[in-house]
């Protein structure tokens, strides 16, 4: 048996956490989102600027089948179709729409095969890198490198009942939103800033891939030179 320990930071405590519940925009869908740390998910617990909790768990990973997307097997368009597929974006060019629509239909994996799901975390701070990659002024290169930069974090999300069956409450403990709402703060601004930096000291090489030379060159999701 394979067991991992797990952390959830909420504004509530989550004794059991229920399958089918949560938003459908989240970053990969409907699931229960958890960190592997304890101080990522004190961050989430005061995102609201609230007090809140972080809830142990354990989960017994025996035969359930994971997907993870930062393997070194996956490559950064695989979740950017998921992102793109489930959280909301303003898509307000003719580009956007249609970038938008090649990335989901060449690079999207489907997740429902899956128990769990492994990747990065997407704060609200991460949408200007997929926006401008998508928007065809951000290259591949950067975008790779600016998610490196921001420390986005990983987050474990549960979506299938077989999973919610194996995980167990183990404890919560209380968080104060004075320290972990500002380092919460702290870290989209470094994400933000981070971006900033890369679009401002970023220079074109000769093999930099853009949105546009995907489609045009119809990349898919087995493509060497991605």
């Amino acid at each position: 048996m394979s067991e991992l320990k797990l952390y959830h930071g909420s504004i509530n405590e989550i004794i059991n956490p229920q399958y089918g519940y949560g938003k459908t925009t989240n970053d990969y869908g409907r699931g229960f989102y958890c960190a592997k740390e304890i101080e990522m998910a004190k961050e989430w617990a005061c995102k609201e600027d609230k007090n809140g909790y972080v809830n142990e768990y354990i989960l017994d990973t025996t035969n359930l089948k994971i997907l993870n997307l930062l393997d070194g097997k996956h490559s950064i368009l695989n979740w950017m179709a998921l992102l793109l597929k489930n959280r909301i974006f303003s898509l307000d060019n003719d580009i956007y729409t249609v970038s938008r629509d090649y990335i989901i239909n060449n690079f999207s994996i489907d997740i429902s095969e899956y128990d769990i799901v492994i990747g990065y975390r997407a704060d609200d701070s991460c949408f200007n890198y997929a926006q401008s990659f998508i928007n065809n002024s951000l290259s591949l290169r950067s975008l790779s490198k600016a998610l490196m930069l921001g420390k986005l974090g990983e987050q474990m999300v549960l979506i299938s009942k077989k999973a919610f069956d194996k995980i167990k409450f183990v404890s919560s403990i209380s968080v104060d939103k004075i320290v972990y709402a500002e380092r919460f703060r702290k870290r989209d601004l470094e994400a933000r800033l981070s971006y900033k930096e890369e679009i401002k000291n970023s220079s074109i090489i000769k093999d930099d891939i853009f949105v546009l030379d995907i489609m045009r060159m119809e990349m898919k999701n087995d493509d060497s030179r991605i």
